[in-house]
């Protein structure tokens, strides 16, 4: 049954996606039963000549506990919290991705030519011809790099089933909004304890869809109904929503990481990573 391959196909040429990069947020499930599951749907991206981006985030074993020194106020963080067994080192060349990420991410980094960024808990990757030139940029200390670039080459957010609170861009938003990104930690592949740039809760993303709704285009692939978004112009739209309004993106619940969010983020930060 290769009826969503052809759909997916179809879609992206409806909505003038062919050739360009674009981050993908998704969830399989979705679209029904697809034929081939989530690596038939990168590979019809693939066919129309799109370069995929995904998130490909690894908190499960990487990340280390706050050293005593590095604990700046206003992070969002529990400063007791220790892993329950040792990190591991991350390098981009490994396989490990965390369940919730999704299937699609998992089948982008199973596939060869991908490129991943070097970020030991927030790492995106890509595969297609501009991968490398998306992902190069990503560091412990700039965990959005590769969102930033493929905005800078008026690439586009395509919402595969999923809403608002799974857009990362939002998080690039909120730094142009003038927020400073929260501070976790993990292991360089030394061994020492770095330092690393991570978003925060998204959880009240959806307040921003008003804002962002003149930009929005929509399409039903499968079962799966997309929702597309330019997106530099949906960073600076969002962008300009958090600065009229920083508690915009709160979630709502007491004593989350939203009210550190809405003060600026960490007051300090290491500069080593």
């Amino acid at each position: 049954m290769a009826f969503v391959v052809d759909d997916v196909q179809r879609a992206v040429r409806e909505l003038g996606l062919q050739g360009q990069a674009i981050c993908v947020h998704s969830s399989l499930r979705s679209f029904g039963f697809v034929e081939g599951g989530a690596r038939a749907i990168v590979r019809a991206l693939l066919a129309e000549s799109c370069t995929v981006l995904v998130p490909t985030f690894s908190w499960d074993g990487f990340q280390a506990a706050a050293p005593p020194e590095d604990r700046p106020a206003h992070n969002g963080a529990d400063y007791d919290w220790t892993p329950a067994s040792p990190p591991r080192v991350f390098t981009p060349d490994v396989p490990n991705i965390d369940a919730d990420m999704g299937a699609i991410p998992a089948a982008v980094l199973a596939m060869p030519g991908h490129v991943r960024g070097y970020h030991p808990l927030c790492s995106f990757a890509a595969v297609g011809q501009l991968a490398a030139a998306i992902v190069a940029g990503q560091r412990p200390d700039d965990v959005f790099a590769p969102l930033r670039t493929l905005a800078s080459m008026d690439g586009r957010l395509v919402m595969m089933g999923v809403g608002l609170t799974s857009m990362t861009a939002l998080h690039v938003a909120e730094q142009l909004a003038g927020r400073r990104m929260f501070i976790r930690w993990a292991l360089a592949t030394d061994g020492s304890v770095i330092a690393t740039e991570n978003g925060g809760c998204s959880e009240g993303f959806e307040k921003l869809a008003p804002f962002l709704a003149a930009l929005r285009q929509v399409i039903t692939v499968g079962e799966s109904a997309w929702s597309v978004y330019p997106a530099r112009q949906t960073i600076e739209a969002a962008a300009a929503a958090i600065q009229a309004d920083p508690r915009i993106t709160h979630c709502g619940r007491e004593a989350c990481r939203c009210d550190d969010a809405v003060m600026g983020g960490p007051v300090s930060m290491r500069s080593e990573t």
